[in-house]
């Protein structure tokens, strides 16, 4: 079974559930602001992924944090940043087993769960 990880009311989750449902493709939900949940899921999901797909940095929480939190970004610090503050964390997160990916993108999603 599929698992998508994120925060329930964030928009972008809303669609991915929404389309989800719609192709009838079960899956579980794992709200990864929960302690540890994303911080255990951090390291794999960088190498499967890569740091840079998992680091949202359009969003408020980025904007929040201090100039000296988000200079010099490499690997250790992003992923320290991202269990530390899990909505840096690009949302979805869908880990097919197979594949992990991140974000919504319907035609994406259609490609790599059909």
């Amino acid at each position: 079974m599929l698992k998508i990880f994120g925060i329930r009311n964030c928009d972008t989750m809303k669609k991915a559930f929404t389309w989800l449902d719609s192709h009838g493709i079960a899956y579980e939900f794992i709200d990864y602001k929960k302690a540890g949940v994303a911080e255990r899921h951090l390291p794999d999901w960088s190498r499967r992924a890569g740091w840079q797909a998992l680091l949202n940095t359009r969003g408020l929480t980025w904007k929040k944090l201090g100039a000296e939190e988000r200079a010099e970004i490499n690997e250790p610090k992003a992923l320290a940043l991202m269990g530390k503050y899990p909505s840096l964390i690009k949302r979805p997160v869908l880990d097919t087993g197979k594949a992990l990916l991140i974000g919504f993108d319907p035609e994406y999603y259609e490609k790599e769960l059909k």
